[in-house]
């Protein structure tokens, strides 16, 4: 008879594989394959069940035992209602029996989820409004995305442009990435360090420095990472920004046909629009999300806890291989993605229970005003609308996307939510 054994969401089951049913089962695949069979010597279908027992037999136990033993976890689990998280390990059990396989089936069952009592709890809610300062500062942006540079002749200073050589040396020796030679750059903008652009400020085309500085402890470069160096500068050129004037070419630069600044403005109101409730709604998630965390403490399966580890480091390397780096596994350690990997294993299991105790639904004209929102960013919205319904995956991510919003709602409804007015600098400056 299974007995069982736990410890936390550790569970062990004895299974106990009869080695006659093993045999049985041997006998009756090598049967089926001796009517296909085919051996040097002998007719497709008449190779003695011998010949094949000594080729086939060994590898059949093997396969028949895992079946078998996987056959009889899988009754155990339902006699005994288990939820099995993650993968199952079995492992051969010293046995003093004659006739009969021992394993042990190592195994972790899903934790018992009992989500949290919110009521009360504080939720801020962002509130935010576009004004018109918020357009005139995109439009500043858009200038300045547009800016070109003309030969100044001056001393440089910050906003300009300047063009370079340069060659660092560390205790006396060139290192990689610090040589360069005509490199562009715009001070002030943080594409060097401070301690490097610090040096730069002041110099007109033709000068010359030279300077030590320290690279930052957590520099990205280990093998530069508070490490002494020295510089030697070349200015070849400064140049000056000239930003375009707000006219009718520049608009109908940024994609306004008929050059209309009014159009343009709002455009850009509405794509600052859409772009805050984007943000509000991110942080009103990640802040309802964190209160359902703080209210439902669990035990998380390792092997579950594992998997998304898993798949966090598959992610971020697939990130970078995108970008046309390529970083050995060994750069990535388990440690870098737990603490995440626990809160989203946390989180489904918290949500899950939710969405089932309170009977949480999407419904269908909820879908259809996101997709109808996401689609108004388009030239032709209703042919994105038609894309999203002929595509079922992502039909799914957006009914995933409202469920997730409306498990926002219930907590904002069953918490302590207020509003919170801030601006939209506010909002895009941090993520928090």
């Amino acid at each position: 008879m299974d007995t069982v054994k736990s410890r936390s969401l550790e569970r062990t089951l004895q299974i106990t594989v009869p080695l006659s049913q093993v045999e049985q089962e041997v006998g009756q695949r090598l049967k089926k394959l001796a009517k296909t069979a085919r051996m040097q010597g002998f007719r497709p279908g008449k190779v003695p069940l011998k010949l094949l027992e000594q080729q086939y037999g060994e590898q059949y136990r093997q396969e028949v035992l895992g079946d078998l033993a996987q056959a009889r976890f899988d009754d155990a689990v339902r006699d005994g209602q288990f939820r099995v998280a993650g993968l199952i390990q079995f492992e051969p059990k010293p046995s003093g029996a004659q006739d009969s396989v021992e394993f042990e089936a190592v195994f972790e069952v899903y934790p018992e989820v009992k989500v949290g009592d919110i009521k009360g709890v504080s939720i801020e809610k962002p509130v935010a409004e576009v004004t018109e300062e918020d357009v005139d500062r995109t439009l500043q942006t858009l200038r300045h995305q547009r800016i070109r540079f003309e030969t100044a002749q001056r001393e440089a200073h910050e906003g300009d442009q300047l063009v370079l050589d340069f060659r660092g040396t560390l205790e006396g020796v060139p290192f990689p990435g610090g040589e360069g030679s005509d490199v562009p750059l715009v001070l002030g903008q943080g594409q060097f360090l401070p301690d490097f652009e610090k040096h730069l400020a002041g110099l007109k085309a033709g000068d010359s420095t030279a300077f030590d500085m320290t690279f930052p402890q957590d520099y990205s470069a280990s093998n530069l990472a508070g490490k002494d160096v020295h510089f030697e500068v070349q200015v070849k050129n400064v140049q000056e920004g000239i930003l375009p004037e707000l006219d009718e070419d520049f608009v109908r630069q940024v994609g306004v046909a008929d050059g209309n600044l009014d159009v343009l403005r709002t455009e850009v109101r509405r794509n600052l629009e859409r772009e805050m409730k984007s943000r509000v709604r991110a942080r009103l998630k990640e802040k309802a999300m964190q209160v359902l965390l703080d209210v439902t403490p669990l035990d998380l399966p390792t092997t579950l806890v594992k998997q998304e580890v898993g798949r966090l480091r598959h992610n971020a390397q697939e990130e970078l291989r995108s970008r046309g780096q390529n970083v050995p596994d060994s750069a990535f350690s388990d440690r870098l993605f737990e603490e995440q990997a626990r809160r989203r294993v946390s989180l489904g299991l918290i949500l899950s229970e939710l969405v089932e105790r309170e009977q949480i639904k999407v419904k269908p004209e909820q879908v259809k005003a996101v997709i109808e929102e996401m689609a108004g960013a388009y030239e032709n919205p209703q042919e994105v609308v038609r894309w999203y319904y002929q595509q079922p995956q992502q039909i799914r991510e957006v009914e995933a996307f409202v469920l997730e919003e409306n498990v926002v709602e219930w907590v904002c409804t069953h918490g302590d939510a207020h509003d919170v007015p801030m601006t939209v600098q506010q909002l895009t400056s941090t993520s928090q």
